[in-house]
Parts: C-alpha cells; structure tokens; sequence
C-alpha cells in the first residue's frame, strides 16, 4: 500500500512542477514595484537632461542678445513633442509588427489603462520613459541653428521631424521594425537619438547658412558657467537615459550607469589634454564638450559593454569628435553653430560601430548574439548608421524644403543683428 502511495504523490508533484514550468512566461509580465520605481525614476532624470540641462548648456554657448530664444525653443519643441507622442508618435513607434512602421491601435493611449502592462512596469510609465527620448532629440537640433532661425520655422520643422525620422526610426530599432530583426544593437539611442540628430543638425545647418561673420567675427559664448552647469545636469540625467533603459532594476543597470559614467570621466580629461598640448591651457567649455562626447559615444553600447570598454569608448569620442569639430566647423566652414553633428552625431555613430567589437564576452561585454561574429555584427551595425543617416538627411531636406516655401526659415539681417530675445519674443536676459 505504502508504495502506490508513494508513487502517486510523485506524480502529482511532477504534474504540479510541469504546470508551473508551463505558466512561468505568463509571469513575465508581472509588476515588479522596484523595476517600476527606477524608471519613474529615470524618466524623470532623461526629462531633467532637455528642461533645463540641454537649454542651459546651448544658452551658455550663445551670444547674450539670443540666450531666451534657445531656452525657448527647448521648451517649446518638449511641449510639442509631448503631444505628438500622445496622439500618435507612441502607437506608430512601439505598436504593430510593421517592419517601417507601427500601427494605429493605441493612438491617444487607447485601451492603456493603470492595469496595463509592458514587460515588468505598467505601459503608461514606458510611455513616459520613451516620451523624454522623443523630447530630446528634436531638441539636440537646436544647437545647429540659434541666433539666426525663426522661431516658427523651429516649431513646425520639430513636429513634422519627430513623426516623419524619430518616430520611423525607433520604430525600425526599438519597435520590432526592420534594423531589430536584422539584429542592430542600440541600446539607447546611438542612432535612435544621436545618429538621427546629427546628420539632420548638418543639413539644417547648411539649408540654413552661416551666421552672420562665421567664423572669424562671432563672439564667444557669453555664459561659461551655464554652459558646465548644463553639461553636469546632462551628466546625471544620462544615467537614467542609459541605465533606465535596461527597463529594469537590476545588474544590468548599474552596469549601464557605470560604463556612462567611466566614458564621460575619460572623454574630458583627454578632450581636455588635446587643448592643454595644442594651446597651453585647459579651457572649461572644451572640458565639458568632452564630457558629452562621452556621454553620446557610449550610449548605443551601454547596455553591451563593460568598464574597460566605456573607457576606451571615452578616449576615442574624445579624440575623434574633436577632430570632427576642426573638420566641420573650421575646415568646411559649416556652421553647425553647436556641434551637434561633430559631437552628437559622430559620437552616436561612432559608438554604435565599437559596439560591434567592445561587446565580446572576452572584454567584459555581454556577447556576441549566438553564431555571429565580430565582423558580421560590424557589418548590422553599419547598416543600421547607413539607413538611418540616409533617411534623416532626406527627410530633413524636405521638411526643410516646405518650411522655407510656407513660413521662411531664416530671419532678416536686423533681427540677426539685434538678437533673437528681443526681435522674436520682446525681452531681454539681462538688465544690462
């Protein structure tokens, strides 16, 4: 009797334990409170990164007499983005299995309630976390055009770009599109965000032209103290925009901070070294202009890579991207006004190809996906830089293109000359 008994009880174990085997990826979607207080967290922390940290460090770079108008246009393009990601910027981008687009099904947050899930944190906080990538990107443009732009040129450009390269874009790599499935690795935005901003700030730049007396009678910025308060802000909030895009309280994450963090340290110090042998003196905007130049060049591999990997990723966006700087702005004579291209996007696209290499499990990466190879990843990636840089230059000329033929994009030489504080919004930043 005894062993009947015995055996019956072992098959009711094995069946309860199959059960639970079989209900385990139901538990994936599970709240987890602690992966949903980060990234509420680290939402708030990438929102911080455009209002003020991003205005901030471009008002410093700009003349006095055009300081509110680049604060303004920050905090004017985050409002618009807000509400284009509302209507409709998060369905297309994250919903729908679309390999260019996503689909209508949750335009104005239809059918996502507080119950809704995304993984481990309620959908309307990923909602949130991906609106302040959606913020700051049209926002990295800025830097291309101040002190000449109008102003309503900077807002209809910003909405038609956001829906028609940002919201495509993140689609193809984050969203299920294309570059995901093809196996591009971009862990927060190094193309997404930086490849996109940077080949669309040159274009921009150039449809726009030169400020008036670039290069050689343009005042130096007026503000040095702003411009390292912005880039120190951008600093902090990257470990939200990198680590929180682990979506997850874990390892994972602190990995991400960590590798940000090394990267930036390294990139000023050596920006600051090339000043200090070629000038023979350190400056304080060349220091933190390194700073982000780490910050950017790590981004796509953050989530990829390990602490070796984001110090060697530092020196070379240091070195590089301060050599993009001479090329453009002093060689070409391109007036991308703030480096977004030589910073942003040199970084952003440099980064994203080191990952190809700095991702080996032999230097403390995570991996290569299983069967590929070094070069094989190398060659996804360059696809990914090569697509999505082609599309933005495209997409950016033409939405160029109808600005100019509706509202204009340039102001006239009176307003140029008298600043953009005054002429477009009738106050000044200083009683002077």
């Amino acid at each position: 009797m005894g062993s009947p008994m015995i055996n019956l009880i072992k098959k009711g174990f094995a069946a309860l334990v199959l059960l639970m085997a079989v209900s385990t990826p139901a538990l994936a979607d599970t709240l987890n409170s602690g992966d949903t207080a980060w990234i509420i967290a680290a939402t708030a922390l990438v929102l911080l990164m455009t209002l003020p940290a991003l205005a901030l460090f471009y008002g410093g770079l700009v003349q006095s007499k055009n300081v509110l108008s680049v604060l303004i246009h920050c905090v004017t393009i985050a409002c618009v983005a807000s509400i284009l990601w509302l209507i409709a910027g998060y369905s297309l981008a994250f919903t729908g299995d679309g390999a260019w687009i996503g689909s209508l099904d949750k335009v104005f947050l239809m059918g996502v309630t507080t119950d809704s899930l995304s993984g481990t944190i309620p959908e309307i906080v990923f909602f949130m976390f991906q609106m302040t990538f959606a913020i700051i990107t049209p926002a990295l443009i800025v830097g291309a055009y101040p002190e000449r732009v109008k102003f309503g040129a900077v807002v209809l450009f910003s909405a038609l770009w956001l829906m028609l390269v940002y919201v495509p874009v993140t689609h193809w790599v984050w969203g299920g599109g294309w570059l995901a499935a093809l196996g591009v690795m971009d862990f927060a935005g190094g193309i997404v965000v930086h490849a996109t901003a940077g080949a669309s700030a040159i274009v921009f730049a150039v449809m726009l032209g030169k400020r008036k007396g670039f290069p050689t009678a343009i005042k130096p910025p007026h503000n040095p103290g702003y411009v390292m308060v912005g880039a120190c802000m951008l600093w902090v909030g990257w470990f939200g925009f990198n680590g929180g895009s682990q979506l997850a309280a874990d390892g994972g994450a602190g990995m991400a901070i960590a590798v940000t963090h090394l990267s930036a340290a390294t990139a000023s110090l050596v920006w600051m070294g090339i000043e200090w042998a070629k000038f023979g003196r350190p400056s304080l905007i060349g220091m933190v202009t390194g700073t982000i130049a780490g910050l950017a060049t790590i981004t796509p591999g953050s989530g990829f890579v390990g602490p070796i990997g984001g110090v060697i990723y530092g020196a070379l966006a240091a070195i590089i991207c301060y050599y993009a700087v001479q090329i453009l702005k002093h060689k070409l004579e391109i007036d991308d006004s703030l480096d977004v291209m030589a910073v942003h996007g040199v970084g952003g696209i440099l980064g994203t190809l080191l990952t190809a290499y700095f991702v080996q499990s032999s230097l403390g990466g995570a991996g290569l996906p299983d069967g590929q190879t070094v070069l094989g990843q190398l060659w996804v990636q360059g696809q990914g830089v090569v697509v999505t840089v082609a599309w933005s230059v495209f997409a950016t000329w033409a939405i160029l293109m109808l600005v100019r033929k509706t509202i204009g994009l340039r102001t006239n030489e009176e307003e140029e000359y008298n600043g953009l504080d005054v002429t477009s919004h009738g106050e000044h930043a200083y009683d002077l």
